[in-house]
């Protein structure tokens, strides 16, 4: 048990280290959210400091683009960061029409929801937001 958190701890700091690849805003300054939903779920990242425009216009800027990717199946920015074998990519990389991914800005960051009918995408979701949870650590909270 103690390895396993050793080795956790550092997949999480090597995830937090890349992140820049990635990722234009700076993670010590925002949080990533993460809500499962019967149909796929939300995920939210907000600045700390809700007055912190520079991080609220990196954020909105980063998942715009990512939900034009991801609404095409394009996944290659977080298998770069977390992995070709990060639960979910698998199935969430060859669901092409199957989900919808829908952008909204929050007044303190940016949201993208992922919706479906389909029960094996729906699950693909779930354990993709998971294993982002425990890549991110302290730098994600599930709602």
């Amino acid at each position: 048990m103690v390895q396993r958190n050793v080795d956790r701890r550092v997949r999480q700091a090597e995830i937090h280290d890349r992140g820049s690849l990635v990722m234009p805003f700076d993670l010590n300054k925002t949080t990533h959210y993460f809500q499962q939903t019967d149909t796929g779920g939300v995920m939210q990242i907000k600045t700390i400091n809700p007055n912190d425009q520079e991080q609220i216009l990196l954020i909105r800027h980063h998942l715009q683009k990512e939900a034009d990717l991801f609404a095409d199946a394009d996944f290659s920015d977080p298998e770069s960061l977390h992995g070709a074998d990060m639960p979910g990519l698998p199935t969430l990389s060859s669901a092409f029409g199957k989900f919808s991914v829908q952008y909204a800005e929050l007044a303190d960051g940016a949201q993208l929801t992922y919706q479906t009918d389909d029960p094996e995408v729906i699950t693909a979701f779930h354990q993709w937001f998971m294993a982002q949870l425990m890549d991110h650590g302290s730098d994600a909270i599930k709602n």
